[in-house]
């Protein structure tokens, strides 16, 4: 619904996309081809530490499901069911990978017009549950999320936050880490071609502080420059070119001038949709 709140992993989403989103710094290829009949085949391969990584995907969206079905150079299978409209305002994913029995796991999310509620439980004897709900508006919204382990009976995690967003500027604020930690984001539209955000983590276990300061930068329709910049002395840069509908080239680099000894590093990700 248009006025909902956004699910709990998403409060501080534009800042995450802002600092981290596309600083690829491996080899990276995606091949999406479209069928006739709508369904997508996606191929993935990445280079990383002399070591190639890749998978083959088919996606086929139906008017109220989606099936994703996966394989990875493991040989591993996984499947992922996504039934739309399974009631009012609900939808359900059954996820399992093949050979791994133990593996399947089923997510419930409900979206009410002041509310938004997601639920995880995985299919098997000693499952792990997750549950996060969000309450207010698009605009201001509180949330949280616990994750409990039947196995050993104990709390696997517990967050809560806090957002606010207007067209021009979202702020975050997120208690994490089993309240371990505090991190505050917060990101800026200038004009419509000029982004700027910044990111501070406080950990109360040992004190420290840390901090990242980025910006976006539109040079044209199809060109987007991102920086960023850390207080550990690691500087990034992002160039993005969508050389051809839905096609993208990225080049991204990152230098840590506390490395003196190491060389920067350099990625290149291409992205080919026909």
């Amino acid at each position: 619904m248009g006025s909902s709140p956004a699910p709990f992993p998403d409060i501080g989403r534009k800042a995450k996309d802002l600092l981290n989103k596309d600083y690829i710094f491996d080899q990276k290829f995606i091949l999406t081809m479209l069928s006739a009949t709508g369904t997508e085949f996606v191929a993935t391969g990445l280079q990383k530490d002399d070591l190639f990584f890749g998978d083959i995907s088919t996606l086929y969206k139906g008017q109220n499901t989606i099936v994703d079905l996966k394989i990875d150079s493991h040989s591993s299978v996984s499947t992922k069911v996504t039934v739309k409209n399974l009631m009012p305002s609900a939808k359900a994913v059954i996820s399992f990978k093949i050979p791994d029995h133990k593996s399947g796991k089923l997510d419930v999310q409900y979206v009410h017009p002041h509310a938004t509620l997601n639920s995880s439980i995985g299919l098997n004897p000693t499952p792990l549950l997750d549950l996060s709900a969000t309450i207010g508006s698009q605009t201001v919204s509180l949330g949280g999320e616990v994750g409990f382990d039947t196995a050993s009976s104990s709390l696997t995690k517990y967050n809560a936050g806090i957002s606010f967003n207007k067209p021009d500027f979202s702020a975050a604020l997120m208690l994490e880490d089993k309240g371990e930690s505090l991190r505050a984001t917060y990101v800026h539209t200038v004009n419509p071609t000029t982004s700027v955000g910044a990111e501070l983590i406080r950990r109360f276990t040992n004190h420290a502080n840390s901090f990242t300061i980025g910006s976006s930068y539109s040079v044209d329709p199809f060109t987007t420059v991102k920086t960023r910049l850390s207080n550990n002395g690691k500087a990034g840069m992002v160039v993005q070119r969508e050389w051809r509908p839905k096609s993208l080239i990225t080049l991204s680099a990152e230098y840590d001038s506390k490395a003196v000894n190491s060389s920067p590093k350099v990625g290149l990700a291409l992205a080919l949709k026909p």
